[in-house]
């Protein structure tokens, strides 16, 4: 049954002030959203009470028919509970974690001396997983540590005591080599092969040095007792884990167990990194992606990630550390956002985990889709500099003298990012005696856009004007003059690369330096500055030259242009014989010319 909108506007208002998790229904009675909150009545008021910029919040919040509630005690218990209901329902609008569910586990399996082995199928039955490893060939390494260690079976045999009383096995290769200690027919004691599961585990959560402890008392032990053997095979243990232990990524030893959560933006797909940091070193780190649905925040998508992925990895460290402070809380968990030291490093060492993550993914896409990862950056353009429609064909315009002289001016294109050369256009200023910087840009400018308009060619989406807010305007004149303020966008940068300065506003727009927006735009300031300075010194060289001829007394300006239009530079002009001059120039200039350049010494 179609719900009506007074109902919503009823329970809006009756709505508890309490921490919960609701529920948005559309018309046909299925879950539209699912979400947590401190305070349900703020909360869910808040998606009736303003404009929303994001397009589908607006869509979101108009398709409500029924909202329902579920009031809980903690924010802890609302986080959970919102986990459970996406996990369940799926609902359109809410975030999803995209990730790859089969990544390997390390098990130790509930039976009669476990073993220990890899596995990407969790069964519940008791045994205990641990993991699980992004990297298949960090978790190969760990096996090959333990099973160097502490060799486990490696048999699927049913090693209950009673088969082990009955003499039903026999030892196999593998004890003969020294890869197992027979339990099979007693050799090894349960025990002992229990002790050795102990130590393992330690390994797994990331505790080698209580591990190499441990070994060191036991060594001492068996030099005590005589068991040289004994102490030197545990000798060779230990050197093994000190090893393995210097090669782990220990981050400081006074941190002991913490989380590290971190997140890279990228239009509407977030990339988030997970650290977990146990007794001074690394012990998992993975990155995840999200994708947007609505407007969240930073902590609307990290409270949704995190629960998961502590899950998934058996956290239970009581400290979490992130980039800024949040106001949500977990319980008997403290959220802390380090402003200096090792703990402020674990957080850099998280952000750049996360950022070579994008960057390897926009590297993939870019192979196997360049047209989706030409519309992305495009899109994230059109988003950063706050543009009406995709910058599909931008222009950047440079100015270019040197002490006044020979000033010019340089357009450059780009399509779809990327430089269109076929279409830079160099323009030698007519208007303008001495360096004047405004000037030159009014000319450039209007002589640009005359033409397009003249020949019907199409517009750019957008103008760059490297320079500050004087060429900016003086750029504004031009297109006024043609009619054309207002439909096409203009931003202006100044020396600062990451400063934008837009018509009308006297405060700058700030660029972060690393966004694929500012490569781009650095893209063309550079190529426009490459594209003015050879242009203007192929025209100070050809002036220079020019300006060799001209000194020759006899010949005048005139004569020079002719020379030049038939030798096409001022060396062969010199290599010339009279006769051949003569019949450019005449006799007269001819002879000095070729007396001028073949005088004696």
């Amino acid at each position: 049954m179609e719900q009506k909108k007074t109902d919503i506007g009823l329970k809006l208002k009756t709505l508890p002030e309490k921490p919960g998790v609701y529920q948005y229904f559309d018309k046909n009675g299925t879950i539209l959203y699912v979400g947590k909150a401190k305070n349900l009545k703020k909360r869910v008021s808040s998606y009736f009470n303003k404009n929303h910029e994001h397009a589908k919040t607006y869509i979101l919040v108009k398709k409500i028919a029924d909202i329902q509630y579920i009031v809980v005690d903690t924010e802890m218990d609302a986080l959970l509970l919102e986990n459970n209901l996406i996990k369940k329902y799926l609902p359109k609008y809410n975030i999803q974690l995209k990730d790859d569910k089969t990544y390997p586990w390390i098990c130790i399996k509930k039976e009669s001396f476990p073993r220990v082995f890899s596995t990407r199928q969790l069964i519940k039955d008791g045994s205990r997983y641990y993991g699980p490893y992004p990297s298949g060939r960090v978790m190969h390494t760990l096996l090959d540590l333990i099973r160097d260690l502490f060799p486990p079976r490696t048999c699927t045999l049913d090693l209950s005591a009673d088969k082990i009383e009955k003499g039903a096995y026999r030892v196999c290769l593998e004890y003969h080599i020294g890869k197992c200690k027979g339990p099979c027919e007693g050799k090894q004691k349960a025990s002992e092969y229990n002790g050795m599961i102990e130590q393992i585990e330690r390994i797994l959560k990331g505790n080698i040095s209580s591990v190499i402890q441990s070994l060191k008392q036991l060594m001492l032990q068996a030099s005590t007792e005589f068991r040289f053997e004994d102490a030197h095979d545990i000798k060779t243990r230990i050197e093994i884990l000190e090893k393995y232990k210097a090669k782990s990524t220990v981050v400081s030893p006074t941190i002991h167990q913490v989380d590290v959560v971190t997140m890279v933006e990228d239009n509407d797909i977030v990339f988030v990194n997970y650290l977990v940091i146990n007794h001074g070193a690394i012990i998992h780190g993975i990155t995840v992606e999200v994708k947007r649905k609505l407007d969240e925040t930073q902590e609307d998508i990290i409270t949704f990630v995190l629960p998961e992925l502590r899950e998934r990895f058996r956290s239970d460290a009581k400290e979490i550390l992130v980039e800024s402070n949040m106001d949500w809380e977990m319980e008997g968990v403290r959220f802390f956002a380090p402003q200096r030291g090792d703990k402020k490093a674990l957080i850099e060492l998280s952000l750049r985990n996360a950022k070579f993550y994008r960057l390897e993914k926009i590297k993939q896409e870019k192979i196997k889709d360049p047209e989706k990862h030409t519309n992305r950056i495009l899109e994230t353009m059109k988003t950063d500099l706050r543009l009406k429609e995709l910058p599909v064909h931008i222009e950047c315009f440079d100015n270019s003298n040197i002490q006044g002289t020979n000033p010019v001016s340089a357009c450059v294109v780009f399509k779809d990012a990327k430089p269109s050369k076929k279409d830079y256009r160099h323009f030698n200023v007519q208007t303008v005696d001495g360096p004047d910087d405004f000037a030159t840009m009014r000319e450039a400018v209007y002589r640009r856009y005359k033409r397009l308009l003249e020949e019907e060619e199409p517009l750019p989406q957008l103008i760059i004007i490297d320079g500050g807010k004087g060429q900016l305007g003086a750029a504004l004149e031009s297109l006024e003059k043609l009619d054309l303020r207002g439909k096409t966008a203009i931003i202006g940068i100044a020396k600062r690369l990451e400063e934008l300065f837009y018509p009308g506003d006297s405060l700058p727009l700030y660029l972060d330096k690393r966004s694929e927006t500012l490569k781009v735009i650095q893209h063309l300031r550079n190529e426009a500055h490459r594209f003015g300075i050879t242009h203007h010194r192929n025209r100070r060289s050809k002036n220079a030259l020019n300006n060799e001829l001209e000194q020759i007394p006899g010949i005048g300006q005139k004569t020079v242009q002719d020379l030049i239009k038939v030798f096409k530079s001022v060396k062969r002009v010199k290599e010339q014989s009279e006769e051949s001059l003569a019949n450019i120039v005449g006799k007269t200039r001819a002879k000095a010319l070729y007396m001028y350049f073949n005088q004696p010494g």
